[in-house]
């Protein structure tokens, strides 16, 4: 056998030819699994076929082809081993230096039949699991050294200038290793996340995929990466939009634009909410998107200044000119009209992303983590929104009472705890998040409300408080009766409940548990 010799078994095909004969014209005899090997003969380059090498042909339908000592001896034997060297001679198994591979392609195959985290386990998943290819990988990995291993096809060329200026290295090996073992790692993570049927299993592997480098992350001197979840069929927004126009989205983009978009899709109607800071600064239900916007505006115009603004519904020409009255980072819409996107145009650093889903249809993942130092913490997503509502006070809520009430709760959901929002019909007044204390919140609020000028409510349409736990003292029952609050929805749960009812019945404020909250932290 000739000295040089590399494998090459690649399932995407992509490059192979150039690189086959980059290495044949370096002198590298080329050894080749079927498919490969035909498409490296089509194109008149000599190979090998591993039955070639072995002396055993492929069997089980190509299930075992490349398992065996003749290949994995001629990758995992040390050069520096005399040893190895001569079992390699005794046994006639010619060394291998290169190993490119890629694997059978298991998450296209279950995102082609959208079958990730699913039961079904049919023959093509099944026969998409590759097991060859992995050994080859980590064989090559493995011995480094003395092994050149390749997973990606944008690295044909740099592996071919590093042979030719003989700078092939032991640091630039080790990357090629680091990238293999990355690779068979992210690949058995996808399946062992597409056979799990637990949901918190004793040991998980997360499958991420990098997709772009980002500019920096919260803050300029923080760097970031996004990657997406290989086993997510329902992937977030920021995965999923098509981006028309503006600057790339930063860090801080992303987890706005998530926030705005899964709060607008809690509505059926035509719907606009705005985010700050991953909390809502303003959101509003109407008959037209245009009112909606205006609605959702006026509850903070100030904190709206730099935010994300997110549509249920097509945006329109007139909605568009409206919205492009504020500096506004990004807008998040299932569609635009071609007057609507003119508009935008001549705004030529605001992003535009186009989201298509059903208004009220979340796509979220059932499972979510967060990085804490030296581990994860998971949980399921709070895909939920009411169980049942129990009348807590002497007071029955109106049919609208209720129905302003159901369109708080929606909002306060999607709100940092300490969470309270005041509502008119369905459009927010004011939104106290993140404090510390319940009753600061209701302050903030207050005084968000206060502050409300344009596309004020009627003063007929009851005002209604919603809070996102239940309430430890009655301070902000007696509060909210002081801003004229006639109903309340709220947990429940407190050891002190009969305190706050007490306050609500004494105030002739109608009073709603839920029974289940909705921290968000």
């Amino acid at each position: 056998m000739a000295d040089k010799q590399a494998l090459i078994s690649v399932s995407d095909k992509q490059g192979v030819v150039d690189f086959a004969k980059g290495l044949a014209g370096l002198g590298y005899k080329i050894i080749s699994s079927g498919g490969t090997a035909k498409t490296l003969k089509e194109n008149k380059i000599d190979c090998l076929e591993i039955s070639e090498v072995t002396g055993f042909p492929e069997i089980l339908d190509g299930r075992v082809k490349t398992l065996n000592p003749k290949i994995h001896g001629g990758i995992l034997a040390r050069r520096d081993k005399k040893t190895h060297l001569d079992e390699l001679k005794k046994h006639g198994i010619g060394r291998i230096d290169i190993v490119a591979v890629n694997l059978y392609p298991f998450e296209e195959t279950i995102a082609k039949i959208g079958a990730a985290n699913n039961t079904e386990l049919t023959e093509e998943v099944i026969e998409n699991i590759d097991i060859g290819g992995v050994a080859l990988l980590r064989a090559a990995a493995k011995n480094f050294s003395d092994v050149i291993v390749i997973t990606n096809a944008d690295d044909y060329p740099v592996v071919l200038e590093k042979l030719k200026d003989k700078k092939d290295d032991a640091s630039f090996r080790r990357l090629l290793a680091a990238k293999a073992f990355a690779h068979t790692a992210y690949y058995d993570s996808l399946i062992s996340g597409f056979f799990n049927l637990e949901k918190f299993p004793q040991q998980l592997s997360i499958p991420l995929k990098k997709l772009a480098g980002l500019r920096y992350g919260e803050n300029p001197h923080q760097e970031a990466a996004l990657y997406r979840h290989g086993n997510q069929t329902k992937a977030p927004v920021a995965l999923t939009a098509r981006q028309l126009q503006g600057k790339e989205l930063s860090y801080n983009n992303y987890l706005d634009l998530e926030s705005a978009w899964q709060l607008t899709l809690e509505f059926d109607q035509p719907a606009c909410s705005i985010i700050k800071h991953n909390n809502p600064c303003g959101c509003a239900q109407s008959s037209d998107l245009l009112s909606a916007y205006k609605k959702a505006l006026a509850c903070d115009p100030i904190s709206a200044f730099g935010g994300i603004i997110a549509f249920n519904r097509e945006v329109d020409e007139v909605t568009a000119s409206e919205t492009a009255k504020l500096f506004t980072e990004c807008i998040i819409a299932p569609s635009y009209t071609s007057k609507a996107l003119e508009v935008f145009a001549a705004k030529k650093n605001l992003r535009i992303l186009v989201q298509p889903a059903q208004p009220g249809k979340r796509g979220v993942p059932e499972r979510e983590f967060r990085y804490i130092s030296g581990g994860m913490l998971a949980q399921d997503k709070d895909n939920l929104l009411l169980s049942e509502t129990k009348n807590a006070t002497a007071r029955k809520p109106s049919d609208e009472e209720l129905k302003a009430l159901e369109f708080a709760w929606k909002i306060c959901k999607h709100v940092k705890s300490n969470a309270i929002v005041l509502v008119k019909g369905t459009q927010a007044l004011g939104i106290g998040a993140g404090q510390m204390s319940r009753i600061d919140s209701l302050k903030i609020a207050t005084e968000k409300m206060k502050a409300v000028k344009d596309e004020l409510p009627a003063a007929t349409i009851p005002l209604v408080l919603a809070s996102d736990a239940f309430f430890p003292f009655p301070d902000v029952v007696n509060e909210s009766a002081k801003l004229g609050v006639k109903a309340i929805i709220q947990p429940g749960g407190s050891i002190k409940d009969a305190d706050s009812i007490k306050a609500a019945d004494d105030n002739g404020i109608a009073m709603v548990f839920t029974g289940m909250r909705h921290f968000r932290h």
